[in-house]
């Protein structure tokens, strides 16, 4: 651990259908990661899955699947570590003791829980609720110094701050006393990474929309098993508008589908929108669309195919997530255990060290 200046947590869902969105957003960030002085910990997170019905089988899967996109993708489980969340029982124990810190007026605030409740709230699992207060066990089992996050999860990395100050605050004498107080509390406050220009990546249908996997029509997303002439007709039939592309960002104001289009080609090249208007400035949208097929066709479409490959080994993904586990563990039961020390717990000694 000593050997990074930084260490970076991140998570993605196991609830299927993997698209455009989840790999910008956070997917390709993920790669980006690895490039930095960094201990890089990418975890499948089907606990907080479960706080909406899964079916059984059809989870097992999913989290195969999000764990062969992060391979496809680039993610080297060797350099990174890659696990999925209930194989390291010290997110759930410490996800517990951050429940008896975080306090019900910040999660009330939570406007995640008000959106995916609906207006039946009293029939939510309390498992949706307290999702935020699992997600700050997520991070800080592994002191995380950095959490890439989209602008939808700030809030919770906001919570996720609050809750370490909080327990640095309220146990700083027992702290101290146990040798942690390094002037800084126990637990980092954790920073955002925040960015990239497609961080937010819109409907193919309706630039007004995040893209998502639970739109009813397919052609609102590109999923990333999609092969090379799903990808082609999709892009073609995205919706845009009769006006050719501006030669400034400041055009795309007030036409989202427009804005999405080129914010998409701006991350599949890792360019700039200045960039991509500098060369397609004026264009009507068939050209401009004709170099985004290609685009997009090169970068997904093997990327799907090594998914697929992937994920008829199961074998092969099952010893990548229980060698990540294993690592992942190292670094949080140590955590942990202080954590119970601070808290004035008695624990048992450990037999044998976790490798």
């Amino acid at each position: 651990m000593s050997a990074f200046k930084e260490l970076v947590f991140s998570g993605v869902q196991p609830t299927g259908n993997l698209h455009l969105g989840n790999y910008l957003g956070a997917i390709k960030r993920f790669v980006e990661m690895q490039a930095r002085d960094a201990q890089c910990l990418y975890c499948v997170v089907d606990m907080h899955a479960i706080t909406l019905w899964q079916d059984p089988a059809a989870l097992k899967g999913q989290i195969r699947e999000v764990t062969a996109a992060f391979l496809a993708a680039g993610i080297d489980p060797k350099r990174s570590i890659v696990f999925n969340q209930s194989q390291v029982p010290q997110h759930a124990e410490l996800a517990w003791i951050f429940n008896c810190v975080a306090r019900l007026g910040w999660l009330n605030r939570m406007t995640q829980f008000k959106d995916k409740a609906g207006k039946d709230r009293e029939n939510a699992s309390v498992g949706l609720y307290a999702y935020p207060v699992l997600m700050a066990a997520d991070i800080l089992a592994y002191r995380a110094t950095h959490v890439p996050v989209g602008e939808d999860q700030k809030q919770h990395l906001e919570l996720t701050r609050d809750i370490a100050q909080k327990f640095n605050n309220d146990f700083s004498q027992s702290i101290a006393a146990h040798g942690h107080d390094e002037g800084a509390g126990f637990f980092p406050v954790t920073e955002p990474l925040i960015g990239g220009p497609a961080a937010r990546v819109m409907s193919l249908r309706d630039g007004t929309k995040k893209m998502s996997k639970s739109d009813v029509s397919d052609n609102s997303r590109i999923n990333l098993t999609d092969d090379a002439d799903s990808i082609a007709a999709k892009v073609r039939k995205a919706k845009t508008d009769p006006d050719a592309l501006p030669s400034e960002v400041a055009g795309l104001s007030g036409r989202p589908e427009a804005d999405n289009l080129v914010g998409i080609f701006a991350a599949l090249k890792d360019v700039s929108r200045e960039d991509v208007l500098r060369d397609f400035g004026g264009a009507q949208f068939s050209a401009f669309k004709g170099a985004l097929v290609e685009l997009a066709v090169e970068t997904l479409a093997p990327l799907g195919a090594e998914m697929k490959r992937l994920v008829a080994d199961p074998a092969e993904i099952d010893a990548v997530l229980a060698d990540g586990a294993e690592r992942a563990e190292a670094i949080a039961a140590p955590t942990l255990d202080a954590v119970k020390d601070i808290v004035g717990f008695v624990r048992r000694t450990r037999l044998h060290a976790v490798r």
